[in-house]
């Protein structure tokens, strides 16, 4: 179910108490688990009671559901904003990278929705299909930038955006989940640095300047 199609059952007075039901289980999963987040654990977190929780999220596919949507929202509003400069540099791509292998809790949980993949990936839910779009739409938002930098000539003509973006993606994902494990971030740094100057490797040649 979208959110829209949620947000429509509801007054404003229940908009704002599933939204803290959602906020508080993002953080429970975050840190303990979809296995490890009972609804005993939700109710004491987010204050309301059995029945509300019910209400609102009548199965626990319907809450990861939602915590997907919301944790997707944070990481494309972050990415869509001005924040990185549309991807469309390189000193962009490197701004991005600086931002999350200084993210204070990288070394502890990762990232929020890759972690949140994992798990789903080991839970009973029929939810794979959803983080798998909003995957693809962070990757489309890198993806577009690539395009851009091409398309302005920053890029070769035989850069792929989408090959690109895949690695970005990828070296990402695998270097902040080497530096949960090893509580270093070296390998999201390394790993991120790698990508991006693959990236630059297809830097268009700058025209000499007439003599």
């Amino acid at each position: 179910m979208g959110a829209e199609r949620a947000d429509a059952k509801f007054t404003a007075k229940g908009l704002a108490a599933r939204a803290r039901i959602v906020e508080h289980a993002a953080e429970l999963i975050y840190t303990h688990g979809v296995h490890g987040t009972s609804n005993d654990l939700l109710r004491k977190a987010s204050g309301v009671s059995g029945s509300q929780l019910a209400h609102y999220f009548p199965d626990k596919e319907s809450l990861v559901l939602a915590v997907i949507e919301w944790q997707a929202e944070r990481i494309l509003t972050l990415h869509t904003g001005s924040s990185f400069a549309g991807f469309d540099t390189i000193d962009a791509l490197r701004e991005w990278a600086a931002f999350y292998v200084s993210h204070e809790r990288v070394c502890q949980e990762g990232c929020t929705l890759g972690s949140l993949a994992a798990e789903i990936v080991k839970a009973d839910l029929d939810v794979r299909d959803r983080i798998a779009h909003d995957f693809d739409r962070w990757k489309d938002v890198l993806r577009a930038g690539l395009a851009r930098m091409r398309d302005r000539g920053r890029l070769r003509g035989d850069a792929d955006p989408a090959e690109l973006a895949n690695l970005l993606l990828a070296a990402m994902q695998g270097g902040m989940l080497l530096a949960q494990i090893e509580r270093d971030v070296t390998p999201l740094r390394d790993a991120l640095s790698a990508a991006i100057d693959h990236v630059q490797s297809f830097e268009a040649k700058q025209a000499s300047p007439p003599a």
